[in-house]
């Protein structure tokens, strides 16, 4: 059994307050940005580990958060069965893509350490992709960075097997994505801000989950998100200048002043329409 472990960082256990995990904000100390670094890399071995543990031969960790860069090899669990991509961009036998290393010989996909989608009420730091972004929606679906992922993940039927952050986007998985486990390691107070259980109980929480979902793979309880294609694709924006600038591209139409929209045929191009994100992107090197 090989997995495609994707991560994000905004639902990893013990992260509480916002400049532990949007580091790159002005003003946050190097020691808070730290910290969350630490708890992301503590939470992806307990994943990795659970999963070795439940028998899975060969496990691919992908660093999403920011672009990647928040995983430190020298500090991650070492095992020849476990491949590390720091960032989500990436060269594999196909070339220059998203997901290097996601393909057909995949079994399992997780995403864990993920968030609600935008504009979602009592959640912890809620969006879709970045900030000029409203809503994303799938064939009139509303879906978050999760959705958009794990339907990427289906041009190879991929199954979507587990996730885990607040309690609001477990809610938002459960509804959204039926059989999908989602394990809670928090509760949003306010937008920057959550609580959660010490992280002895997140870990314990966050590795019987993965146990879970590897049972649940192998019992064949667990299906790719695989919307009906061809797929509508549409995306609103908070600005409309930006809506502008996009509906400049010849796949993309305009349907209102905040929104553009875009059909495809393949699942791998849920973004591709109207961004270089999917296959055979283009490198930008410095």
């Amino acid at each position: 059994m090989k997995l495609f472990i994707h991560w994000d960082m905004e639902g990893v256990s013990g992260i509480h307050d916002r400049q532990q995990v949007w580091y790159w904000e002005e003003g946050v100390p190097k020691e808070v940005a730290q910290q969350g670094q630490d708890l992301i890399i503590a939470d992806v071995n307990v994943v990795t580990q659970a999963a070795l543990d439940a028998g899975v031969d060969e496990i691919i960790v992908s660093d999403t958060h920011h672009g990647g860069g928040n995983i430190v090899v020298e500090r991650m669990l070492t095992d020849p069965r476990v491949t590390y991509n720091t960032h989500s961009r990436g060269h594999d036998k196909t070339g220059y893509r998203w997901m290097p290393g996601l393909d057909e010989s995949v079994d399992g996909f997780l995403v864990p350490g993920h968030h609600a989608k935008a504009g979602t009420p009592n959640a912890f730091l809620p969006h879709t992709n970045n900030s000029k972004w409203a809503d994303f929606r799938i064939n009139g679906l509303s879906v978050g960075e999760m959705g958009i992922e794990s339907c990427f993940a289906a041009h190879w039927n991929v199954p979507l097997l587990m996730t885990h952050g607040d309690e609001t986007f477990c809610e938002e998985v459960q509804a959204t994505y039926p059989g999908v486990l989602a394990v809670p390691v928090k509760r949003a107070i306010d937008h920057d801000h959550c609580t959660g259980p010490e992280l002895e109980t997140a870990h314990k929480r966050l590795a019987d989950g993965v146990a879970q979902a590897v049972a649940n793979l192998r019992a064949g309880k667990c299906r790719p998100f695989a919307p009906k294609l061809p797929m509508t694709v549409t995306l609103q924006l908070k600005n409309a200048d930006d809506a502008e600038t996009s509906a400049k591209k010849p796949t993309v139409e305009r349907v209102d002043e905040f929104t553009i929209q875009g059909h495809v045929e393949r699942y791998c191009d849920v973004m591709k329409w109207f961004s270089d994100t999917g296959l055979n992107m283009t490198e930008h090197k410095d």
